[in-house]
């Protein structure tokens, strides 16, 4: 990602700064990890696997460092375009980075699970040539004894330079985590103000929060088939609400009817999850108008992937 200088180092001689790429499989904890280290929600979170599909970047400031944590898709063996592209966003994110964060759910680390670890991403390590710290997630789901040689485990497998439990959900670990993950950073310049906590428009997290409630309140294949585009963000110099109209993609007929559910329950459902944490974001009142629309292989149209970011 390119980076404009904001302020030289700072005042300080040693102030460091660079970008993070936090990748691993999905449901591994990487967007609950990005929103609790920035104090702020930005990267949408759900049970199912696969939910983030863009890069995000999350900015953490102090006056000594500034890390640029750049949330990726879950790395799985991709089928259809759509996925492979999401693929592709995590492994250029590891191109552009000064660390990587490896992001792994230790709860689920099973002797068979190992197995698949070692098989899926051995290619991915292989093109790690930064120092790369892992964080096993979700630590306080297992036995304190168990850690150790599982940590010993990854170590041996691909070398990390530093194996780090934490819990994304209540924060433990996660000073001890920066604190590690600063030492790696490079000496350099501060890129962004102190008050800026992403680089993401306010319309791409509206957008977001709208599909995160689809996630959470849709079965089966129907969230992995939607879309969400902002058509229009209407702001007013007065105290009026913010009126924003977005679009929902399906790929077919009863997908649409599944988000729109009996008597329009579904739909209304949707919209009020979402407009309680839009207002939250924009810290006044919303109006929130939502609209189905039907696009046939969506997720197979190169055109339409490029025009939600994702190619």
């Amino acid at each position: 990602m390119e980076l404009t200088k904001f302020r030289q180092n700072n005042g300080l001689a040693d102030y460091r700064s660079g970008v993070v790429a936090i990748v691993g499989p999905p449901n591994a904890g990487k967007s609950t990890l990005l929103n609790y280290l920035l104090g702020q929600k930005i990267s949408i979170v759900s049970h199912k696997p696969q939910t983030t599909r863009n890069r995000i970047a999350g900015i953490v400031t102090s006056d000594t460092y500034q890390i640029i944590l750049l949330d990726t898709p879950g790395l799985h063996k991709a089928r259809d375009l759509m996925n492979q592209e999401m693929v592709k966003v995590a492994l250029d994110s590891v191109d552009e980075a000064d660390v990587v964060l490896f992001v792994e759910d230790s709860a689920a680390m099973s002797h068979k699970q190992r197995e698949k670890v070692v098989k899926q991403y051995r290619e991915y390590f292989s093109q790690i040539r930064v120092p790369a710290v892992l964080a096993l997630n979700k630590s306080d789901l297992i036995e304190k004894e168990a850690l150790l040689p599982l940590t010993q485990w990854f170590v041996e497998m691909h070398g990390f330079d530093a194996v780090m439990p934490v819990c994304a959900l209540d924060g433990e670990g996660t000073q001890e985590l920066i604190a590690k993950i600063v030492s790696f950073l490079p000496e350099g310049p501060q890129y962004y103000p102190d008050d800026i906590p992403t680089d993401a428009s306010e319309r791409f997290i509206v957008a977001e929060i709208i599909r995160e409630k689809i996630f959470l309140l849709t079965k089966e294949e129907v969230p992995y088939s939607t879309a969400v585009v902002i058509d229009s963000f209407q702001e007013t110099d007065d105290s009026s609400p913010i009126i924003i109209h977005a679009t929902i993609l399906v790929e077919r007929g009863s997908q649409k009817g599944i988000l729109i559910g009996a008597k329009g329950r579904m739909l209304a459902k949707i919209r009020k999850q979402a407009t309680s944490d839009i207002e939250k974001l924009l810290g006044c009142s919303v109006r929130l108008h939502l609209w189905l629309k039907v696009r046939k292989k969506w997720t197979e149209n190169e055109s339409m992937l490029r025009e939600l970011g994702l190619k």
